[in-house]
């Protein structure tokens, strides 16, 4: 299974990012495949065509399974996540990639924001999303690996899922 994650916190080499590769590792029972910290794309996200920028979608499109995360800004995620996610194609741009979403915050406010403003982008560029988004306080972000039991809940319950969703897919023609 090829595994991706996606990162749009504007802090390089973020906690965000550490607790999303945590998750897909336990996931997959593997390393990630590609990780892209999407504010080292840096300005070829503003415009259409950037090589790099071309690559990296190309490589979170062929993925099987990817984790989208952010932390929350203004109870929803970064601008940033959203300049990369707007470089794939509406509707099937992410075919046959089982997503999950992930945002970290500080306090339980916004413990929907996953579900409610990010997995319906997903969907729109054509991810599947199984399972409900998680949300996890970043105060914790230290701890939020795979064996945080807030984590472990999860994964207890949606991995099957999730993985039965990849599985699903990888009998079909993605493109």
């Amino acid at each position: 299974m090829r595994t991706a994650v996606v990162v749009g916190n504007p802090k390089p080499a973020s906690r965000t990012a550490k607790a999303a590769e945590a998750i897909a590792e336990s996931l997959a029972g593997a390393p990630v495949d590609v990780t892209v910290d999407v504010i080292g794309l840096g300005p070829g996200l503003l415009g259409w065509g950037d090589p790099a920028v071309k690559e990296a979608v190309e490589s979170v499109a062929s993925a099987e399974l990817v984790v989208f995360a952010s932390p929350t800004f203004k109870a929803t995620y970064t601008g940033l996540l959203k300049l990369f996610l707007d470089q794939f194609a509406t509707g099937d741009g992410l075919k046959g990639v089982t997503a999950l979403p992930l945002m970290l915050g500080a306090g339980p406010a916004h413990a929907l924001a996953p579900d409610l403003l990010l997995k319906p982008v997903l969907v729109e560029l054509g991810a599947t999303c199984p399972s409900p988004g998680l949300y996890l306080n970043d105060k914790r972000a230290e701890e939020l690996g795979a064996g945080a039991p807030e984590v472990t809940a999860y994964l207890d319950t949606w991995r099957p899922v999730l993985l039965a969703t990849v599985q699903a897919w990888s009998g079909t023609s993605r493109g």
